[in-house]
């Protein structure tokens, strides 16, 4: 029987034997783990995923296993299976955390050894696994994602077949030391769905989705909350157009669809695998949101243009909509001071938006990169004197909260968890931020509640700082009759122990 199976967590002593039989782990090190996976004929992955994610000017953000958003986008879709070939510790972080974030099917796991891993066993382990699960009965399509060693080790996954009994099998490389962001890995699979889907529609018909507008549809580009793709629906309907689906998608025809639009608008714009796909297949490309009324009315502007609606229906389409939004942006405002901060890539939006309402924010920071289809909304954020930071890195994030000292902090969990420490106000972006509307009348005013309870609570904050004044920090941490000693001595003896024992496993290894 192939070894595929739900996966149960392995006790730790099996969790040492295999991180050191195998030398893997996010412990390995990026620079030798690319080495090895360069060595072992994975060079044009690298060289193509250094093209579609560039990072700089540090090796990369901290975030979560970059692994966490391709797994993501499969266990959403529908009729679709997922197989994971990597160390047991990451399989097991990744599938604890897809569960805590609501995933409701079983994710596969073909495990290994250093003695399957080396011998090549491994990828007929895979091969097997795939065969076994691939019943068209239940399944469009069996993604089957290698992480951070088996890439490493130069696990051949386009070797698998295409297909077997008409299920589709996709095989993807997502290594920590290759995609610098969850977000970005989900582009990693929707671009390897894509281009996959666009080969089935060259070659012939294809299924139809289940739900298709008679008018020409705007594909919209990256995850976003469910009453945004209404929104833009109903502000696309004056000129012609529909909302068409969102990408990544839910279902496999689905993506069919996608393709068949006329334009393709770049929500999240650091979506570059995806994007190449929309443009093989002819697909103008639109950057920016319709997020405030500027932004809302600039996005009309450029749809209108790029699909050729005659300018009185984009006109028709602002004068329906504009006063809204402008009426629900002054119902709502926001007046302090705001830091943005976050890895989800909707960070310039949500800057935007929060700029329209009345706030004053200084910086934003982002984990993901610039691109050319990011240009409006940084051009838009620059001209009024908002500091952007790509590729932001945590210390910047915080340098920003310490500089500017803001009414509210919105970041990730470190950065909401120091700015607290320092008596300011903070909400963490990705569950209390990113899941709202932002666009369009929805969207005008749906930060406001949430920013505008928080800034408020500045004076209970400084009382709870206060309260837990002198508790200690650090080593000090509680409260003690006898204060702790800090020994930085005995952590700078033990660090250069470490350091020393380090260099020396490397160099046994090499």
């Amino acid at each position: 029987m192939a070894p595929l199976m739900d996966y149960a967590a392995p006790s730790p002593r099996e969790l040492d034997r295999i991180e050191v039989e195998t030398g893997s782990g996010c412990h390995a090190g990026a620079e030798r783990m690319s080495a090895e996976a360069a060595a072992n004929g994975k060079s044009a992955l690298l060289e193509g995923l250094a093209k579609d994610y560039p990072v700089g000017p540090h090796d990369q953000p901290q975030s979560m296993c970059p692994a966490f958003g391709s797994l993501r986008v499969g266990l959403r879709m529908r009729r679709t299976a997922t197989i994971l070939s990597g160390s047991a510790c990451c399989v097991y972080g990744l599938t604890f955390t897809s569960h805590f974030y609501g995933a409701k099917r079983s994710v596969g796991y073909v495990p290994f050894n250093s003695e399957t891993l080396v011998t090549g066993k491994l990828f007929e382990d895979i091969r097997d696994a795939v065969h076994e699960i691939a019943d068209p009965a239940l399944y469009d399509a069996v993604v089957v994602t290698n992480l951070c060693v088996p890439t490493a080790s130069g696990v051949p996954l386009q070797l698998l077949p295409k297909e077997i009994n008409g299920v589709r099998i996709v095989g993807i490389d997502v290594p920590g030391f290759g995609v610098p962001t969850h977000a970005e890995a989900k582009d990693v699979l929707a671009g390897a769905m894509l281009g996959y889907a666009r080969r089935e529609a060259e070659a012939g018909p294809v299924a139809a989705p289940r739900d298709r507008s008679d008018r020409p549809s705007i594909a919209l580009l990256g995850e976003m909350f469910p009453v945004d793709p209404v929104m833009i629906g109903q502000m696309l309907e004056p000129m012609g157009l529909a909302a068409g689906p969102v990408v990544p998608t839910r279902e496999w025809r689905e993506l069919y669809a996608a393709l068949d639009c006329a334009a393709v608008a770049a929500i999240h714009p650091f979506y570059t695998a995806s994007i190449r796909e929309f443009e093989g297949a002819g697909r103008p490309v639109v950057g920016s949101a319709p997020v405030g009324a500027d932004g809302t009315a600039a996005w009309l502007d450029s749809i209108g243009e790029t699909c050729g609606i005659a300018a009185a229906k984009t006109a028709a389409a602002k004068n329906l909509f504009l006063p809204a939004i402008r009426g629900a942006l002054a119902a709502m405002p926001i007046k302090g001071r705001v830091t943005v901060s976050g890895y989800e890539g909707s960070e310039l939006l949500v800057a935007r938006l929060l700029i329209e309402s009345g706030a004053d924010v200084p910086y934003v920071g982002t984990a993901c990169p610039r691109t050319r289809w990011s240009d409006p909304d940084r051009e838009w954020l620059e001209a009024r004197g908002v500091r952007i930071q790509y590729r932001a890195s945590l210390e910047q994030d915080l340098a920003a909260v310490e500089e500017y000292r803001p009414d509210l902090a919105i970041g990730t969990t470190p950065v909401v968890q120091h700015a607290k420490a320092k008596g300011v106000p903070a909400l963490y972006s990705t569950n209390l931020i990113s899941a709202r509307p932002l666009m369009g009348p929805a969207g005008a005013g749906s930060l406001a509640t949430v920013v505008n309870a928080a800034i408020a609570g500045k004076d209970r904050m400084a009382a709870m700082k206060h309260f837990f004044e002198g508790v200690g920090e650090g080593h000090a941490a509680g409260q003690w009759q006898d204060l702790p000693v800090d020994r930085p001595d005995f952590k700078a003896r033990y660090a250069a122990k470490r350091l020393a024992a380090a260099k020396a496993e490397q160099a046994v290894g090499s």
